[in-house]
């Protein structure tokens, strides 16, 4: 039983319809997201009116066979309610030691599932109880690079959109820059679903400049053609702006990396000092942070306070002058613990007003005594690292051995730091004091 997990739009769905192709087998999918009944996966009893057997059931007798490939399409968005919890019902169907005696409400005899070969996809790890995992193999899909979206867009992606808007093979060419610009300015994803709306948009366009009489085919497209097309980009790398409008250019913002349903993402950590005379005491967190993020920042707080003198920084005034720590965007809630030693670094940053540099992103989990611990998702946050334009990333040591998953490519354009100790994050990420202007002597 194989669990295919993975943001959205790298293909888990598609990959199930091959597994059975390969096969020589029937295919069938099964869509478990929003099911909350557990007769949905038993089915009902033939006392009730409108009675049913369960999904498994009604796929097998889809597919005409008893040995399909059966797809369990987002089994991490099944949920429970007072009628039962679906996630249980399928401990029996995924086990290959109980299901050849799966017994159906409905048929009420027993079904031989033993030949069936389960296929599911999920897009968040956690959501899916362990007792569950413990039965499938876990296989991960954590994105593509931009080499790899620029040869799926011309290999696959260009030529299903061109049949879809009525254009002939070679009408149309849109060359390898522009699908990369695409890839990296307009869109901003683990997968390829945005930019293949993209093309799409870009090839209707063409084809109806076409058909008023506004452009000649066969025309191809480059990267001076794609902002008169379908408009200016939405984003930009941190690194390709002013540096005077970057969101590090001021003390207390570090940049982190973090893991979310539609894969990883560059988030900014905010750190601001309240005046003394006006601001309360304490420490303001805001951001829709989780419970175990609040945390995090209480321990940032807390390792800096017992560790003032050894970092020289003026933890003194916190005393008597609140905190805020902030992380844009405020309506995405936000939760896990890999954001300790940003917020640490923010922290710092904020205390000794030396900005932390621009092209450096980190992640990992702080302890009380600066310890940087390990944390889940590296492979995704260095793909989404890469795609923001980062340069430099720091991780947990422990986390080391999953740079071995990590593409050659992507590796080869980042400068990855394993770190132990979060005293060597601050030293890789603040930049330098700036030393003090000389006196000018008054004049005699």
């Amino acid at each position: 039983m194989l669990a295919l997990v993975g943001p959205p739009g790298v293909g888990k769905t598609s990959l199930g319809e091959s597994v059975a192709r390969a096969m020589g087998r029937k295919f069938v999918r099964v869509a478990l997201g929003g099911v909350r009944d557990e007769a949905e996966i038993r089915g009902h009893r033939r006392t009730y009116v409108g009675a049913l057997p369960g999904r498994v059931v009604r796929a097998i007798k889809e597919a005409g066979s008893m040995n399909p490939v059966v797809l369990l399409d987002e089994i991490d968005k099944v949920g429970s309610d007072f009628r039962g919890d679906p996630a249980a019902a399928l401990l029996e169907v995924l086990d290959p030691a109980q299901n050849h005696t799966f017994r159906d409400h409905y048929l009420e005899v027993e079904l031989d599932l033993s030949d069936v070969v389960f296929l599911a996809t999920a897009n968040v790890l956690e959501a899916i109880p362990e007792a569950l995992l413990d039965r499938m193999e876990l296989v991960r899909l954590d994105g593509y690079t931009e080499d790899e979206k620029v040869t799926i867009a011309r290999d696959h992606l260009l030529p299903r959109q061109l049949e879809r808007a009525g254009l002939e093979p070679g009408e149309v060419t849109v060359a390898d820059e522009a699908l990369r610009k695409l890839a990296g300015e307009y869109t901003r994803e683990a997968g390829v679903r945005t930019l293949e709306r993209s093309i799409a948009r870009l090839l209707r366009k063409v084809a109806a400049q076409h058909e008023l009489g506004e452009r000649e085919l066969p025309f191809t497209v480059g990267v001076e053609e794609l902002r008169p097309l379908i408009g200016r980009p939405h984003h930009t790398p941190e690194s390709a702006q002013d540096p005077a409008e970057r969101r590090t250019a001021v003390p207390g913002v570090a940049t982190g990396l973090a893991v979310t349903g539609a894969g990883g993402d560059v988030l900014f950590v905010e750190a601001s000092l309240a005046d003394p005379e006006t601001g309360g005491a304490g420490l303001n967190l805001t951001g829709q942070l989780g419970d175990v993020m609040k945390e995090s920042a209480q321990i940032a707080l807390s390792f800096l306070r017992s560790h003032g003198a050894e970092l020289e920084l003026p933890v003194g005034d916190l005393k008597e002058r609140g905190i805020h720590l902030h992380v844009p965007a405020g309506a995405v809630p936000k939760d896990g613990p890999s954001a300790g030693v940003t917020m640490t670094t923010a922290l710092a940053s904020l205390l000794s007003g030396r900005q932390v540099r621009p092209d450096v992103a980190m992640t990992g989990e702080v302890s009380l005594t600066g310890r940087v611990l390990p944390i889940g998702g590296v492979k995704q946050k260095l793909l989404a690292a890469h795609r923001a334009g980062v340069t430099t990333v720091i991780i947990p040591k422990r986390n080391e051995p999953d740079l071995d998953d990590v593409p050659a490519e992507v590796l080869d354009k980042l400068d990855v730091h394993p770190v132990s100790d979060v005293r060597r994050v601050l030293e890789l990420a603040l930049e330098p004091a700036r030393a003090a202007a000389p006196e000018v002597p008054a004049a005699a």
